[in-house]
């Protein structure tokens, strides 16, 4: 049996997709599995039994990636899951822009008890005339799961739609609308749209990657949506951008000490995957990607370790090696295994960054001789008996060496 602890409210949907060999448990140290949303976990020291942690969403700046992967642990998120739900998010924000509503709404409530507010009404609606968003130009910045949805339905919508992707992927790519155009540099992007939608993670290398030079370049008037972090976007430089009328209005899914108090920002409290579809779907997500892992050692989605799918083994044992990414591990591996006559039915080795993930599938089982063998490699980090013989119970890992 396997116990996972729940740090956050996780989705029934999800909880029930968990096979009869799993229970949840309120014991973190009982946990071989952690389910989370928005917990923070950065100052949170995991014992060495737990071999995943699975976030029901896409972000995961709340949890400590470098530190879990150098326990061995692996960090999984849900791309894609929530896409749609903050792809509507992101068309109402920018109608709601477009049209007004938000200021014709409290204007309205403000004469509530006028006693000739219909009259008011037609002769005060001239103040919130707005635009047409068909013929548009509109800037997506990411073109992730939910960028290219968003690109998607807004070329539906008779949008001239611009993506700037430095990083896209072929399988990215291949979701597009061939009629999004392609935009070489923010600057660029910046200058020709009419509204520019931002949709990319918050790292160590990109707060405020919307700054003063990108501001500087934007259309007068533009409308700015910010659906992935605050930090994502130098505020003082944005505020001052609404006060001076170059950005018309700042939508941001992130209100906070600083937004709060700009003019011309319409802010909502984090509301792009509050939908019990998005909820749902994230956390069957998270679930079976971290019970193919335990069960198979198959990584999908991973945050801190490389993917890697060999479907179910075929062979008499399955063992999951996690270790830094240095020269020699692959010999250093399969010396263990040659001296032992132990042959090697199928294998996979990949990469990310300092760590790297060595997949094997044997003829025949190691006994704990070899795995401590194993364990002793230097730059090994945990290994572990995914199938067959001593599956689940030799699940220890060494301490992390000196990198």
């Amino acid at each position: 049996m396997y116990r996972i602890k729940c740090l956050n409210a996780i989705s029934k949907v999800g909880i029930d997709s968990l096979l009869e060999e799993y229970e949840l448990t309120e014991e973190i140290n009982e946990a071989e599995g952690i389910l989370v949303r928005s917990a923070d976990m950065k100052c949170m020291e995991l014992p060495e039994k737990v071999l995943a942690v699975a976030r029901a969403g896409a972000g995961v700046n709340n949890i400590p990636l470098e530190a879990y992967a150098k326990q061995g642990i692996v960090v999984f998120n849900t791309p894609g899951a929530n896409a749609n739900s903050v792809k509507e998010l992101v068309l109402c924000a920018m109608l709601m822009a477009s049209r007004n509503v938000l200021a014709g709404a409290e204007w309205v409530q403000s004469i509530r008890d006028s006693e000739s507010i219909a009259k008011e009404v037609e002769k005060g609606k001239k103040a919130f005339v707005g635009s047409e968003i068909k013929g548009k130009k509109l800037g997506v910045i990411g073109l992730g799961a939910i960028g290219a949805e968003v690109a998607n339905a807004a070329n539906e919508l008779g949008m001239t739609v611009y993506g700037y992707d430095p990083y896209l992927s072929v399988s990215g790519a291949w979701r597009l609308s061939r009629e999004i155009r392609h935009a070489t540099s923010l600057t660029e992007l910046c200058a020709l749209c009419d509204y520019i939608s931002l949709h990319v993670p918050l790292t160590d290398k990109n707060p405020e990657m919307i700054g003063r030079e990108e501001i500087a370049a934007m259309k007068p008037g533009v409308v700015f949506l910010n659906f992935s972090r605050d930090k994502l976007v130098d505020e003082q430089a944005m505020a001052e951008a609404l006060e001076s009328g170059r950005v018309k209005t700042y939508f941001s899914d992130f209100a906070n000490a600083a937004s709060v108090r700009m003019k011309h920002a319409i802010l909502t409290p984090h509301l792009g995957a509050s939908t019990e579809e998005a909820e749902d779907n994230c956390a069957v997500m998270a679930v079976k990607e971290m019970m193919d892992y335990i069960d198979n050692g198959n990584i999908r989605n991973s945050v801190n370790f490389p993917d890697c799918d060999m479907g179910i083994c075929q062979s008499t044992q399955r063992i999951a090696l996690l270790h830094y990414n240095v020269p020699n591990m692959i010999g250093q591996i399969t010396g263990v295994l040659a001296k032992r006559e132990i042959n090697i039915a199928n294998m996979t080795n990949k990469s990310r960054g300092p760590f790297a993930y060595t997949l094997l599938d044997l003829e025949s089982s190691v006994d704990e001789k070899d795995l401590a063998a194993l364990r002793q490699i230097e730059s090994m980090i945990r290994v572990r008996v995914v199938s067959g013989e001593g599956a689940h119970s030799a699940t220890s890992s060494v301490l992390p060496v000196g990198f």
